[in-house]
């Protein structure tokens, strides 16, 4: 079994739960997520099985896209409705639509955060959220993200009560924390927010219409047609530049070999996709960090022994 298996994954799991589960539904033990999701969020988790896990990081790598919610009025321990309150504030003004859609468009393109103590982000070998149920709380290294866009999705002009809640989609770069964002939309309106709900919309090529659900996936496996559902490996290389070669070249590749830059990538910098003139993918290739003109290769994702 082999392929990304866009699995909707529900509220009150985490990510390692949804591929403890696979597991037993699929029978085999190659499989693994492709990003964390926290027990809270639902929605879009590609899951890579057998060969496809070799692919995963550049699922990872992709952009995504979320819906949430933020609530002003009060903040907490984990940034989201599920942690303590640490500092409440009551709005005490009405909010203009105008107002919300400037701090947004101000959170556009490249922005710095600073990782929640409730993340799974490692920190001299331990996860912060460790030090965070221990009651310690350490200094974190910030991270550059991207926002390439962010919408207001309530209809309303003006905003007004004690706790103002009110919707947007977001499409961002991987490492970026939609609870910080809530936290930071708060700080430029002036009030202390945490982020009350949240859904992953979407990760690299897979979208919400694309998921499936467990009890889906153990359907599918009971009618003998979980192959007709699984997307190829190929899928999560979509965004990639792609090259084609040849039955000889091929050989070289699926052995791992060093290779002369083609004249139409030497203006091409990161991973490369080369595969068969039938679109199968043999390779990640890079330009070679030290040989001049040559490509090197990242992975192998397919030799004679696996065709």
């Amino acid at each position: 079994m082999e392929g990304i298996l866009p699995l909707f994954k529900p509220a009150g799991m985490t990510s390692h739960d949804c591929v403890f589960k696979l597991r037993k539904i699929l029978k085999t033990k190659k499989v693994g997520h492709t990003g964390t999701l926290d027990p809270d969020v639902t929605g879009v988790l590609p899951i890579c099985i057998g060969r496809a896990t070799k692919v995963a990081e550049y699922i990872t790598d992709a952009g995504k896209a979320y819906e949430g919610e933020v609530t002003l009025g009060y903040s907490t321990t984990t940034e989201d409705a599920s942690g303590e309150i640490v500092e409440k504030k009551q709005v005490d003004r009405i909010l203009s639509r105008n107002e919300i859609l400037k701090v947004l468009q101000s959170l556009s393109g490249e922005i710095v955060q600073t990782p929640p103590m409730f993340s799974a982000v490692k920190v001299n070998g331990k996860r912060l959220y460790e030090y965070a149920r221990q009651g310690i709380e350490i200094e974190r290294p910030s991270r550059t993200v991207t926002i390439h866009n962010i919408e207001l999705l309530d209809k309303r002009q003006e905003f007004s009560g004690e706790n103002i809640r009110f919707s947007f989609r977001v499409s961002c770069s991987k490492g970026t924390y939609i609870r910080t964002l809530a936290v930071m939309i708060g700080e430029l309106l002036g009030f202390p927010a945490h982020m009350s709900h949240l859904s992953r919309i979407q990760s690299a090529s897979y979208t919400l219409e694309d998921c499936l659900t467990l009890e889906d996936v153990a359907e599918h496996m009971e009618t003998g047609t979980i192959d007709e559902v699984l997307r190829p490996l190929e899928s999560a290389l979509y965004h990639l530049p792609k090259y084609t070669i040849n039955d000889k070249v091929a050989e070289k590749v699926k052995n791992g070999a060093l290779l002369e830059v083609p004249e139409c990538l030497i203006n091409i910098e990161g991973p490369i996709t080369l595969e068969t003139e039938e679109g199968l993918a043999l390779a990640i290739y890079s330009k070679h960090p030290e040989k001049t003109g040559l490509l090197k290769p990242v992975k192998v994702l397919r030799n004679n022994q696996d065709l």
